[in-house]
């Protein structure tokens, strides 16, 4: 009898503790979108997208903000604004205000990166003006607006005219010495959304954007490619302008190293690509090789221009969004590049972009 009792009051107090730790749906906000904004008291603003679960509640989302010192302390704030409990295990969008990004976002991601609820492939988003503002903000027909830029940012990143940043990316471009991180940048359009750009970034602050036209051209440029279209602007024949859609683009990107005398370096920025036109105005007949090569030589001139370009404003804000350090490293000892400042050397450097096109398909051209 005495066994039977020990083993009852033991099974109690198993059942007893693990009621401490169930986690009841319904009573869970499970946060999927925070922003985070810069005040002008130094305060942080933190504010969260909770999805309603509820089926027969009209309203498809509860908002949470917070003016705190600190991430962590938002939490608390926000527990006394509902009656769900908070957690953030389901967080996939963290969305950055423009003047938080420009001060340095390190030590936040940091914090979000100890939370061990949080996964590393949650996204990071750049936010021209207020963040907060933009997530609370309702966009028809969308009744979420923070599931709304999920979907957007997952499409953009699909086709690589933008980056798929995630803490995890950022956190490894911004501890490595020879790269620096890039995000996605987006805004409040008035009635939408709208992708304006990349990102990029010296160590952890903002300090320069791409264009999001020249989005795939970065690509391009910063790693190998298997997707993403461009449209280009060849000028104009006879009055008309010309204008090629460049689709399912397949992309090599590399990266050479010349050692100069004086301890200069050269580099060899290159992308080979193959691609198909989906459309040409112009008047030449892709049908013939002649022209078809003549055309190749037009886009590559065109990406290659826009890539210069590119580089010289990289390195006018001194930012290696290519990861041009990452092979100068690879091409040094370690005592040579630990004696190497690349932040002086960096904009200084000769830098040679080339850009191969190959066209595979063309469809019915006559």
């Amino acid at each position: 009898m005495n066994n039977k009792l020990f083993i009852s009051m033991a099974v109690l107090l198993l059942l007893t503790g693990c009621k401490s730790d169930e986690r009841i749906l319904e009573k869970l906000g499970m946060v999927q979108t925070s922003s985070y904004d810069l005040l002008e008291n130094n305060k942080l603003k933190v504010t969260s997208c909770v999805p309603v679960i509820d089926p027969n509640s009209t309203i498809r989302r509860e908002l949470l903000s917070a003016e705190v010192d600190s991430i962590k302390e938002a939490r608390l704030h926000f527990s006394r604004q509902t009656d769900l409990k908070v957690v953030s295990g389901q967080l996939r969008d963290s969305l950055f205000g423009a003047k938080l990004a420009k001060a340095g976002v390190e030590d936040y991601i940091d914090t979000l990166l100890r939370d061990p609820s949080i996964a590393l492939g949650v996204r990071v988003t750049v936010v021209e003006g207020d963040a907060g503002e933009l997530l609370t903000k309702n966009f028809k027909p969308h009744t979420d607006t923070g599931r709304y830029i999920t979907h957007m940012l997952e499409k953009e990143a699909a086709g690589n005219s933008i980056p798929a940043t995630t803490f995890y990316e950022f956190s490894r471009d911004y501890n490595d010495d020879g790269i620096d991180p890039v995000t996605p940048i987006v805004k409040d359009a008035g009635n939408k959304v709208l992708i304006d750009g990349i990102a990029l970034f010296q160590e952890d602050r903002y300090v320069t954007k791409i264009s999001a036209e020249d989005g795939i051209i970065f690509g391009l440029f910063r790693d190998d490619l298997r997707q993403g279209e461009i449209a280009i602007n060849l000028g104009q024949e006879d009055g008309k302008k010309v204008v090629v859609m460049f689709s399912s683009l397949l992309n090599k990107r590399k990266i050479k190293v010349h050692h100069l005398e004086d301890g200069r370096f050269k580099i060899d920025l290159s992308a080979s690509i193959q691609g198909s036109v989906l459309e040409y105005t112009g008047k030449q007949k892709l049908n013939e090789e002649k022209d078809r090569n003549e055309l190749e030589q037009q886009i590559s001139e065109y990406i290659t221009a826009r890539a210069r370009k590119m580089v010289q404003q990289m390195q006018q804000y001194n930012v290696d969004s290519f990861g041009i350090g990452v092979h100068v490293r690879n091409s040094l000892s370690y005592k040579e590049w630990k004696a190497l400042n690349w932040r002086e050397v960096y904009p200084e450097i000769e830098v040679e972009c080339q850009t191969k096109v190959t066209i595979k398909d063309y469809g019915k051209y006559s």
